[in-house]
């Protein structure tokens, strides 16, 4: 395993493991790319369907001046934050780089180097505004919906690992006690993520940014659907590479001979240097990382990986073929629902009792999922509008114009 890329390094390189490179953790690397690849997808689709004229640009007024109040105090904020952070890591790296992530989200730093960061910040802005052109007024422009692709990332992206923060802490009675116990610090550790609270608060989050700003939302929700689900087994990835706990039930069974061609790995793993460093230790390691799991278990994140996929590529190609807006979106909804349904069935969870049953969040989740898609593909077959009416919508409104 290689729970951050120093290992990475070590295994392509040979080079000592826990050294500078600790402080990009695999996690988080492949996070971040699952990010890209759905941002790449999704500005694709943006594009096809302006081309095809499903989509509009919109008008919208930009004011002239660069260095606005709010940029000062972005820049301003920014600079604290930066400074507060670099001269705390100068001074303590050795114990930063153990969890770099987990003092990146934490309260941890120096307020001088704040106070410096402040000053020097204040500094910069102050003569890059200075040689800035006087100007006034606002300029009028048409932005293209694929032209957010920026935007929309980046709030998915906040949003996103705001929502799967919430809703770990309530995963369990075990994780609600351990945030009633010290919210702090379990609101800024580096662990414990849901991924459906990550989509669901996202959903909403970005539903509504794209409605302010005029883009159909209908339009989106099927054109971010297939690269929700490739991100989604990229993120994968980086469950499996790091051994973030995201793994199966253990599975001490012989592979059955039906199954000779699998590679070993595939139908069990113990998960050596897992970034948790949970289980029982590796004889003769002198890294940060010496652990394994005692009993091999499931491997659920390359099963996920696989199936998203697999599913990534069968909402890409189903995409054209399909006539009428938002059916996409709720295939989407549903076949994620089923993937997740079943791989909880040998995956390591924690369980909530509801009306007798033990459950976990994410069935339930998944469950209220699947419901919802094949609600969703029912009501739009009937309903919904197809993209030949919802073209000359949008002609008859440039016209209009």
């Amino acid at each position: 395993m290689y729970p951050d890329f120093s290992y990475i390094m070590h295994h392509l390189f040979g080079t000592q493991p826990d050294n500078a490179f600790s402080i990009v953790k695999s996690f988080g690397l492949m996070m971040a790319m699952a990010f890209v690849a759905a941002s790449f997808l999704l500005r694709a689709e943006l594009k096809r369907k302006e081309e095809e004229g499903l989509l509009q640009p919109v008008e919208e007024e930009v004011s002239n001046k660069k260095y606005t109040t709010s940029t000062y105090l972005f820049n301003l904020l920014f600079s604290f934050l930066l400074g507060y952070k670099i001269l705390y890591f100068i001074s303590n790296s050795s114990e930063v780089l153990k969890d770099f992530s987990g003092f990146l989200l934490s309260g941890q730093g120096s307020s001088l180097g704040g106070i410096i960061g402040l000053v020097l910040g204040f500094g910069l802005t102050q003569y890059w505004a200075s040689k800035e052109k006087p100007t006034d007024g606002k300029t009028k422009v048409l932005i293209y919906p694929h032209e957010r692709v920026a935007d929309i990332t980046f709030l998915a992206a906040l949003s996103g690992v705001a929502g799967a923060k919430l809703f770990a802490i309530f995963e369990s009675s075990d994780t609600l006690a351990a945030f009633l116990k010290n919210p702090i610090d379990t609101i800024f550790s580096g662990s414990g993520l849901a991924i459906y609270g990550g989509l669901i608060v996202a959903f909403v989050v970005v539903y509504r940014f794209v409605k302010r700003k005029n883009i159909p939302p209908i339009h989106v929700m099927d054109a971010i659907a297939p690269g929700l689900m490739v991100g989604y087994g990229v993120g994968r990835i980086g469950c499996q590479i790091s051994g973030d706990g995201d793994w199966g039930i253990p599975n001490p069974h012989p592979k059955p001979s039906a199954l000779s061609w699998l590679p070993d790995r595939l139908w069990a793993f113990d998960y050596p240097h897992n970034v948790l460093n949970e289980g029982v230790f590796i004889e003769g390691c002198e890294w940060n990382y010496c652990m394994r799991l005692e009993v091999p278990v499931y491997p659920t994140p390359i099963y996920e990986t696989l199936l998203a996929f697999l599913i990534g590529g069968f909402l890409w190609s189903i995409r054209k073929k399909i006539p009428i807006a938002g059916i996409l979106f709720f295939i989407y909804v549903f076949l994620n629902g089923m993937e997740r349904f079943f791989i909880e069935k040998i995956r390591v969870n924690d369980k909530i009792i509801v009306m007798g049953w033990e459950l976990t969040q994410a069935e339930i989740i998944s469950s209220l999922l699947m419901i919802a898609g094949i609600f969703g593909m029912l009501y739009l077959s009937k309903k919904g509008l197809r993209f030949e009416e919802l073209k000359n919508r949008q002609v008859s409104k440039g016209h209009n114009k």
